[in-house]
């Protein structure tokens, strides 16, 4: 794997989750947002000069994420950016002071687990079979019916949220909607990273606008923006962006190998490694906890 494709993708980690941790603390001083209004959302993180530090981190890790993809194969860049999460939950506790508990510790080693397995699935000759675009019906056929089921996960658990007497959420079905609105947007940068080149740029941008990429770019980005700021107000930083992560990563390996035919290693060994990683990352997230505890009542005032 060329280093500095590695380099990037440990920079991007850094400002992904510094972004994350910044955008976090300024939510918590902005009105409740709600995905009824999206203007308002986006006049209210405009607003924000502490929002617009975080943006502005997030959008430093988008240019560091495209030269990742240009460089590394899904699998390897996917294992590494995953690995990012221990970054984020020791920001989210030393700056949010956000308490994780024991269980939720153990999901995170277990990812980490789940990213060592799929990185030792590669070898060195895995990194030249770094491919360039996918055909657009096959990707179209992934990113479609994928952002549709995001939206309507996440719509459920709004109407289930707004229930009365329902225990917090965790935020874990935000981040499971979120995570596949931005596997589809880690699609389309792959594919924007591939046709990108400085020999000829107006016949790059030309093919660019012929495809699908900077378009699903967009969609994703404006209606990523809304859900997900939506979503980290109202829940733990800790809880929402490994989900979300988790839930990316595994699309974009299982999904991305299929739309830009990156093949899967031939060595049955290899094989079980990558397919065992991806394994071991779904259990973890399905049995993340979906409510967080209720803070307990305090004792009633005794009389005098």
């Amino acid at each position: 794997m060329p280093w500095w494709g590695v380099a990037s993708a440990l920079l991007a980690n850094v400002l992904y989750s510094t972004g994350f941790v910044l955008e976090k603390r300024a939510l918590t001083g902005l009105p409740a947002l709600s995905t009824r209004r999206p203007a308002r959302v986006v006049r209210e993180l405009l607003s924000s000069p502490l929002w617009l530090a975080g943006s502005l981190a997030l959008a430093a890790g988008f240019a560091a994420q495209l030269a990742v993809y240009r460089t590394l194969p899904l699998a390897a860049a996917q294992g590494i950016f995953v690995s990012g999460l221990v970054l984020l939950l020791l920001l989210s506790s030393a700056v949010l002071g956000e308490r994780t508990s024991g269980r939720e510790r153990q999901s995170i080693v277990a990812i980490l687990l789940a990213l060592v397995l799929v990185v030792a699935s590669l070898r060195g000759e895995d990194a030249g079979a770094v491919a360039r675009t996918a055909p657009p019906t096959t990707l179209l056929l992934i990113a479609l019916p994928s952002l549709a089921a995001g939206l309507l996960l996440y719509g459920s658990a709004e109407r289930r949220a707004r229930r009365r007497h329902r225990l917090p959420t965790a935020g874990v079905p935000y981040g499971v909607a979120v995570g596949l609105l931005y596997g589809v947007s880690s699609l389309a940068i792959k594919g924007v990273a591939g046709l990108l080149t400085s020999h000829d740029i107006p016949a790059a941008a030309a093919q660019l606008l012929r495809s699908p990429y900077p378009y699903l770019l967009l969609f994703t980005g404006a209606t990523g923006l809304v859900l997900s700021q939506t979503a980290l107000q109202r829940c733990r930083a800790s809880v929402i962006v490994p989900v979300c992560t988790t839930v990316t990563c595994v699309f974009t390996v299982a999904c991305g190998t299929v739309a830009f035919g990156e093949p899967l290693p031939a060595d049955p060994l290899r094989l079980a490694l990558r397919l065992g990683g991806t394994a071991v990352a779904l259990s973890v997230l399905l049995a993340l906890p979906r409510h967080d505890t209720p803070a307990p009542y305090p004792p009633p005032a005794r009389r005098s």
